[in-house]
């Protein structure tokens, strides 16, 4: 492990956790009674569109945190994140659809609209079940789990790395892309699944349900952290970072690197599909453009950004990005790429080791920090 990176291990070890889950639980807490609490006079009142936004946020932040487990810990560069997420969105999109029932347009109480409108005369095989919670919550993890799992399994087998997987992972969500725009796949091609009505019978529409879909955003967000710090600190994590840093030497020791690679890709899988879930009934839509390879190296600079190879990098970068979209797709729209464009090629030049790199570099520069930093070694 390099020095550097030894230090942003140490440092997320230290107070990284404490840091991540302490905002975590603030924004649990306050944004729920700044929003149903204080009354809409209220300079502190928070619209629930800010709820809608802060939501979006936290399910990036989780799929931020998947590349991060793959990339920054065991230096597989996956560009087909955006897949998973995508899986888990359908899946739950399914789900919705099927809870509409007769309110459709057409009112066909078993076909979704988009079916109908295109004499389709029977539910798909695969759309069996999902009209179960249970169900589709298993599918949410299962699916893009088992498609990392095959993907993972022949790449990996075939020492296929570098910058060679992360082309063919990209092909990968590409393929994906195309094969959702057809609208015989019965995923309702180019308009996608939308018009959701409720989710568990909670109304969609209402304040209350969004909140409480932030509320189980922000919390599922501070368990994908927890697990991700248990895996990163494990025997498994140190096997992951020795991987990083010299594969040929681990797989000389013995271990298995292909297995290594597969399970922790197939576990990032499953929790880019989660993120995907808790998404779509915040947007109200998933259609394949969230497939596209953009999107996934949109992913990538998040990670780069905030720090790859400290979990709390991964989620900072994601909330620094699309805070900073947010506002340039308001204000000036059509430089909003470039921004992103330039974001990149100065953190790459200049911030090899992102925002939380930086810092920690600065941080050791203070007065007595580096002589405290020795006592302990």
């Amino acid at each position: 492990m390099s020095p550097v990176m030894g230090r942003l291990v140490a440092l997320e070890s230290r107070r990284g956790w404490q840091v991540v889950c302490g905002l975590a639980v603030v924004f649990l807490l306050v944004v729920p009674i700044l929003n149903q609490v204080v009354p809409p006079s209220s300079p502190f009142h928070m619209p629930t569109f800010w709820v809608v936004i802060l939501g979006k946020y936290m399910c990036f932040a989780i799929l931020a945190l998947s590349l991060d487990l793959i990339w920054g810990y065991a230096g597989v560069l996956s560009l087909g994140q955006g897949a998973f997420f995508g899986l888990g969105g359908y899946a739950m999109g399914m789900y919705m659809m099927r809870q509409i029932g007769d309110r459709g347009v057409y009112g066909d109480p078993v076909l979704p609209d988009f079916m109908v409108f295109l004499n389709w005369k029977e539910l798909p095989w695969y759309w069996q079940g999902f009209d179960m919670f249970w169900f589709t919550v298993l599918m949410v993890m299962l699916v893009p789990g088992l498609l990392a799992f095959v993907f993972g399994w022949l790449a990996f087998r075939s020492r296929i790395s570098g910058v060679y997987f992360s082309i063919i992972s990209q092909a990968m969500v590409f393929a994906m892309m195309l094969a959702f725009f057809r609208n015989e796949m019965g995923f309702g091609g180019n308009n996608g699944l939308t018009d959701f009505k409720d989710l568990l019978g909670f109304n969609l529409s209402r304040d209350s349900t969004k909140v409480g879909l932030y509320v189980v955003s922000t919390a599922t967000l501070i368990l994908v952290y927890l697990t991700c710090r248990f895996v990163v600190r494990s025997k498994l994590g140190r096997v992951m970072v020795a991987i990083r840093d010299a594969e040929d030497r681990v797989r000389f020791l013995g271990y298995s690197v292909a297995w290594t690679k597969l399970f922790i890709f197939t576990l990032a899988a499953v929790i880019a599909g989660i993120a995907g879930a808790l998404y779509v009934p915040q947007v109200g839509i998933i259609n394949p453009g969230e497939f596209a390879p953009a999107k996934s190296i949109e992913v990538a600079v998040w990670v780069a950004v905030g720090g790859r190879g400290t979990l709390f990098g991964a989620i900072a970068g994601a909330f620094a990005v699309n805070g900073a979209k947010s506002f340039f797709t308001g204000a000036a729209p059509e430089i909003w790429l470039f921004f992103l464009g330039a974001l990149f090629v100065v953190v790459t030049l200049f911030l090899p080791k992102g925002i939380i790199g930086a810092l920690s570099s600065l941080r050791r520069r203070l007065p007595g920090v580096r002589q405290r930093e020795t006592k302990v070694a």
